[in-house]
């Protein structure tokens, strides 16, 4: 494996946790976003405290960031559910590739769970694009984040990314560390979860043996996410209608809003489903056309795991049904819940002020997709 440095990109070393954490908890910034979370300033202070005593990223997230997403799922869920953990070998590392719908409550909840299970963490894939202050990006590499650097020139960007699959494989292979990685940059917009082969093909870059191989050392696990009220679905409405409608990129201030939105709005119930380890076998070859295929099958692959295993609450088959205009699947949902999400759809005909006249359509999509593409797997 070629010599990599990957310093401006790795998470914290456990020797550098102490003084990293002195700088955060004296970020004035930092200091606010605690008085949002506690409300209270001894409570603050005592949290301050407590993290200038933690001297290891397994002691920061066994005990402060364990015990805060705790308080988090209780307070904006109404309760987590996980399966197919049990079939995972607690000693063996795995490339988890998931749906992504949330910035940060994706993968944090996946290591909340995998701690739970009592495995060790997994190193988490981020966009420079959220590192907005310096406080994140602290916060973020003290939790075994590592960084996707996207806001670069072709070339530069090629580079890049043959270094973070470099850290992914090494990180598996050598380091024998959990990676989790969502399915496509960004967060699913529209509800229609699917793999982008850019990641694959990035995957690839550091590949030194056959294609089939090479992915197989990785021990790809498909993990279905699922919130029964999408996360910041509003939000993603206005970014898709903005970009469509009027070209325009969304802001630092708009990610910043949804990783806020994201952990404190009511999600409903939330499930996770990890499952069965991808294993492909493929003859070598050097034929591009071939390889491109091979990326394609494997994609159809985990979209498949992440579609069965999907969980459907009546918010997506109330939303299939008024979008299909049929009464397939009237015996998922009760006449109050679908009282309640029609009055959602009314809401979102409310706050989306923008002049286009399929808003009820694209709201319907957001949660009816889910149930479209898991017909394509499975008889419900």
């Amino acid at each position: 494996m070629a010599n990599y440095n990957f310093d401006d990109i790795r998470p914290y070393y456990d020797s550098e946790v102490q003084k990293k954490m002195r700088i955060l908890v004296k970020d004035k910034t930092f200091d606010k976003v605690l008085m949002h979370l506690f409300k209270y300033r001894p409570k603050v202070e005592m949290v301050k405290f407590q993290l200038r005593r933690i001297k290891s990223i397994k002691q920061l997230q066994g005990v402060f960031i364990y015990d805060l997403l705790h308080w988090l799922i209780d307070k904006t869920s109404d309760g987590l559910k996980c399966t197919g953990i049990e079939k995972l070998d607690k000693k063996k590392p795995y490339l988890f590739i998931s749906n992504h719908r949330d910035i940060i409550l994706d993968a944090a909840i996946l290591n909340f769970l995998i701690f739970e299970y009592g495995m060790n963490t997994t190193q988490i894939a981020i966009g420079d694009n959220l590192l907005l202050y310096e406080w994140i990006e602290h916060m973020v590499k003290l939790n075994r984040s590592f960084v996707i650097k996207r806001s670069l020139p072709p070339r530069e960007l090629i580079k890049a990314s043959e270094k973070v699959s470099h850290f992914i494989r090494n990180s598996i292979t050598e380091e024998k560390m959990s990676v989790w990685i969502a399915q496509r940059e960004g967060r699913t917009k529209d509800g229609n979860d699917q793999t982008q082969l850019s990641v694959l093909k990035m995957l690839n870059m550091s590949n030194p043996n056959g294609i089939s191989d090479g992915f197989n050392e990785l021990n790809i696990v498909p993990v279905s996410i699922s919130y029964e009220i999408e996360p910041c679905g509003l939000a993603k409405m206005k970014e898709l209608i903005k970009k469509e409608h009027y070209g325009a990129k969304k802001t630092d201030k708009d990610d910043l809003k949804s990783m806020s939105m994201g952990m404190f709005t009511p999600k409903g119930r939330m499930r996770f489903v990890f499952g069965d380890p991808i294993e492909t076998h493929f003859t070598v070859t050097d034929n591009a056309e071939q390889r491109n295929k091979y990326l394609k099958d494997l994609g159809e692959l985990i979209d498949e795991q992440i579609y069965r295993n999907f969980k459907l609450w009546p918010n997506n088959y109330v939303a299939y049904d008024m979008l299909m205009q049929e009464h397939r699947f009237k015996d998922k949902y009760t006449a109050e819940e679908e009282r309640k999400f029609r009055m959602m759809v009314e809401q979102a005909n409310v706050h989306i002020d923008y002049p286009i006249t399929d808003i009820t359509e694209r709201f319907l999509r957001i949660y009816a997709n889910p149930v479209i593409n898991k017909l394509k797997v499975t008889n419900l």
